[in-house]
């Protein structure tokens, strides 16, 4: 396979199906955090690498895909131990972003969007923690999917903040994204389409002034879709709060789940990796109680708002991917206001589909649907009529 695209780890590494099923003869890679049996996963950086034995077992995601048919034909690049939004890797190279050429993919599942973007493979694995599969399925022109947390099995993946991190996956079609979610989501009784649509109004204040026009062109087509649509804002305390909140509960986490390892093996770090690690390891737990106490009442409220019969409807980043190597005042500024977006389903732990419906100036934007806590497969069942419908649509202007 010619990786022109700088997309994959080792696209040596293959696993032929064990069964038949769903995703017959498909061809998928997983982002190089997942577990593969006589595999050491780099998570990005030479030095974890240096540091990690081969793998005893294969991540139980991989196993249930091979066991429907599909065929694991290599393993896909990953920010440096999933801490980023960019996909920029200063060890290994930036995956090239297919439908954007010298903007970022998005990370940290870089390499699983350039891969799908790219043609390469039908879907990919990857895992989002604060947006890791959202944002570059948006950047790269991919349905994506982050689902309910811990609905899906996360045996086998290197963690990065275990009450926000989610095994999730991309597609070129929404039809496959929900096959594959049919392989790797509980089984559940179908239930009938919802009956509310709910649109974020302060979500809506992020994007740049185009993105915004075009992804509200989108919105007749979703209020078609029901008989009850209405503006709500779910952030009381503003949704800078809730990425304030969100931050800080994830670097705790993060630094408690990888601080020993950096301490005793000082890695070295890209720029802002390093950073990041640096301030997650100046925090005191003690220290950020009312963050944890917000935490859970933003999970109280998002469930009742969503429940089994609603969908919140958000852009789901603030524009087109970022230029390459963008820095200082103006790339922080950026992620900021992404991570006002991905921080809603983040903290409400609440499955979100991005739908790549919308473009500015010929590149890709996403538009996100969130759906009610464990509503995963319903909400795949949505995205497929209604993406479907509005190509139709679209046919017949």
């Amino acid at each position: 396979m010619n990786d022109q695209w700088n997309a994959f780890m080792n696209k040596e590494l293959t696993l032929a199906p064990t069964g038949t099923g769903v995703v017959d003869r498909r061809a998928f890679a997983v982002k190089d955090v997942f577990s593969i049996k006589g595999h050491t996963c780099t998570a990005g950086n030479p030095d974890w690498l240096r540091t990690h034995e081969p793998a005893d077992e294969t991540a139980s995601t991989i196993q249930k895909l091979l066991s429907e048919g599909a065929k694991l034909t290599g393993t896909l690049q990953t920010d440096e131990l999933m801490y980023s939004l960019n996909g920029e890797n200063a060890h290994y190279g930036t995956p090239v972003n297919p439908k954007a050429p010298g903007r970022i993919s998005g990370g940290s599942s870089s390499g699983s969007a350039s891969a799908v973007s790219a043609g390469l493979v039908d879907f990919s694995i990857g895992t989002d923690t604060g947006g890791s599969v959202r944002i570059p399925s948006s950047y790269c022109g991919l349905y994506g999917i982050r689902p309910t947390h811990n609905v899906v099995n996360s045996d086998g993946v290197i963690p990065l903040a275990k009450s926000f991190d989610t095994v999730g996956w991309m597609a070129q079609d929404a039809r496959l994204l929900a096959q594959v979610g049919e392989v790797l989501l509980p089984s559940s009784e179908d239930g009938w389409f919802f009956q509310r649509i709910l649109l974020e109004e302060d979500a809506w204040a992020l994007p740049d002034t185009e993105s915004t026009e075009e992804l509200k062109s989108l919105l007749p087509s979703v209020k078609s879709r029901t008989n009850h649509f209405e503006p709500v804002r779910v952030a009381e305390e503003g949704l800078t709060a809730w990425t304030d909140i969100f931050r800080t509960i994830q670097a705790l986490e993060i630094w408690e789940e990888h601080g020993p390892w950096i301490t005793k093996e000082q890695p070295t770090f890209g720029p802002g990796i390093a950073q990041r690690f640096q301030m997650a390891g100046m925090l005191k737990k003690e220290e950020c109680q009312s963050q944890f106490e917000q935490w859970k009442s933003i999970r109280h409220r998002m469930d009742k708002l969503l429940a089994d019969d609603a969908l919140l409807v958000i852009p789901t980043a603030p524009g087109p991917a970022p230029l390459l190597n963008l820095q200082g005042k103006t790339a922080e500024q950026y992620r900021a206001r992404t991570m006002q977006l991905t921080c809603i389903a983040g903290l409400a732990g609440l499955p979100q589909v991005t739908l790549p419906l919308a473009e500015v100036g010929g590149l890709p934007v996403g538009l996100s649907i969130i759906a009610g806590r464990n509503q995963d497969k319903r909400l795949l069942q949505w995205t497929v009529s209604f993406a479907e419908n509005y190509k139709n649509e679209v046919a017949k202007r």
